[in-house]
């Protein structure tokens, strides 16, 4: 028996090219109907759990995460291990290692978070690609693959915008 002879020996025609192809159509026009909003929200989430989670290896005094289900709820303060790696890591031009850590740590816990909110997306996905770009180009130029999916996640976010599950589409509506 070969693979298109079923167990009771009768013979099966194999798809045909026809068939196939309206099965890929088919499969298309499914995948096609996915909502904008939800393929936002969920990159959304992704894109700002990356440098929420960048963020919080950044101070002391506030930690949150979801997901582990910790909290530490304080006065969040910059760790001197973001500014020794600032200073010995990264070592950013024309930038001082505690500014270049603490507006790192403002960007990786402001920007997400309106992300999240759906608020000022486009300028928040804006403000993460410039990051991206920074990083990218002075920080970890061999790190391009990974750099590229939050590129395409932040410039999907800024050519789409956030879709129905935000508050930007909630104020766009009272505008009218």
């Amino acid at each position: 028996m070969n693979s298109l002879t079923p167990a009771n020996g009768a013979r099966t025609a194999a798809p045909s090219g026809n068939a196939l192809a309206g099965l890929l159509a088919k499969a298309v026009a499914l995948m096609s109907r996915l909502p904008h909003s939800l393929t936002a929200l969920v990159g959304r989430f992704a894109i700002a759990g990356v440098f929420w989670k960048s963020g919080q290896t950044k101070i002391e005094g506030l930690q949150i995460d979801l997901v582990e289900g910790t909290f530490q709820l304080g006065l969040p303060r910059l760790s001197e291990s973001a500014v020794d790696l600032f200073r010995d890591e990264y070592q950013l031009p024309l930038l001082a290692p505690e500014l270049g850590a603490t507006l790192a740590a403002l960007g990786e816990h402001a920007l997400p978070l309106l992300i999240l909110l759906g608020l000022g997306t486009r300028f928040a996905a804006l403000g993460l690609l410039v990051m991206t770009a920074v990083i990218q180009l002075l920080v970890y130029p061999g790190a391009w693959p990974t750099h590229g999916v939050w590129a395409a996640v932040l410039l999907w976010l800024m050519a789409l915008g956030p879709g129905v599950v935000s508050l930007d589409h909630w104020l766009a509506r009272r505008r009218g």
